[in-house]
């Protein structure tokens, strides 16, 4: 077997780095927003996302929610049926607080069990004017800590490492569709995956010239599947660079670390089951490790048989099958 067959990637890697804060923020993926900015390949970009609410680094209001987005950033040379790979050189916390709700999704739970479950509500205005089911976290930057402030367990510290991700990652899917912030899809979208983190890298299919890129809904820390329906929410300062691959073909979401390859079986929550994203996931790896990795198709079948492992990214909604790159070891 000759070499693993991968798409051809531009990138320029461009010492330039564009410091671009946000004027005017959208809630849709759509492709005739007016462009942000124009990068090049390579370019690494730094800017600002807003938490989920609307708000800035300073706590002050700077848009609507829910989830308004950064950009949309033009990708030149970007065309349909490429992809477009964006890797996250740094992906910091930029306040000291953040919020969640209060209580676990009905969707993450039997039946039997909610009819006993406690109410959602904590207190009102705990967080945001005229909201209720919220409660408050402090972050602590300087050891990139996250901790409940209210209200307090009797029985354990809920005090946790961050990690920061990006909820939203997407482009403008084809055609004049024009998805709001919050489900996912093939074009990525509201995703939710908490491996979305520095040093990761997304890849997304390009739909529309300049594939039109949008970040947004920073989450300091968030448990698979996010069962509250959100995570700990906060703004995010973000640093990051793209990079095209020609003629790619991609059906869906792929996510990139240096441990391991992933493939996201995207849907919306709540429009089919986790089986389907399941079955989406599983295809797309068989298609990556055939074209990207030079495998066979049984070679395929059989390395995800019992190396890969499924994430549920959220609940009653999209699924990833994770290979480690370990496991893809070439014959000598």
């Amino acid at each position: 077997m000759g070499g693993p067959i991968v798409p051809k990637t531009i990138a320029l890697f461009l010492l330039l780095t564009l410091a671009l804060p946000a004027e005017e923020y959208y809630r849709t993926f759509f492709h005739k927003h007016p462009v942000k900015q124009r990068i090049k390949p390579g370019e690494k970009v730094t800017t600002k996302t807003l938490d989920s609410s609307g708000k800035d680094f300073e706590g002050k209001e700077q848009s609507g929610g829910p989830n308004p987005l950064t950009g949309p950033f033009y990708v030149e040379g970007a065309e349909p049926g490429d992809a477009v790979a964006i890797t996250f050189h740094k992906m910091r916390l930029n306040r000291n607080w953040g919020y969640s709700s209060y209580r676990l999704g009905l969707f993450a739970m039997t039946p039997d069990y909610i009819e006993k479950t406690y109410p959602p509500n904590y207190k009102m205005d705990a967080v945001r004017k005229g909201f209720a089911h919220y409660v408050p976290w402090d972050l602590d930057l300087a050891k990139n800590i996250v901790r409940l402030r209210e209200p307090g367990s009797k029985a354990i510290v809920l005090e946790f490492p961050a990690k920061p991700m990006l909820g939203c990652v997407g482009v403008a899917p084809a055609g004049d569709f024009a998805p709001t912030s919050s489900p996912s899809g093939s074009y990525g979208g509201n995703l939710d995956y908490n491996r979305i983190g520095e040093g990761a890298t997304v890849v997304l299919p390009v739909s529309h010239p300049g594939a039109m890129l949008f970040l947004g809904d920073g989450h300091a820390l968030q448990g698979d599947g996010e069962p509250t329906g959100n995570g700990v929410e906060t703004s995010m300062d973000v640093e990051f660079s793209v990079a095209i691959r020609k003629a790619a073909k991609l059906t869906g979401p792929r996510v990139e670390t240096p441990e391991a390859i992933i493939s996201i079986g995207s849907q919306a929550e709540f429009q089919s089951s986790l089986d389907r994203a399941l079955e989406m996931a599983t295809t797309d790896m068989v298609q990556q490790l055939m074209t990207d990795h030079g495998l066979e198709e049984w070679a395929a079948h059989l390395l995800i048989a019992f190396q890969g492992k499924y994430e549920v990214v959220t609940a009653r909604g999209s699924m990833a099958l994770v290979i480690p790159r370990s496991s893809i070891r070439k014959r000598q």
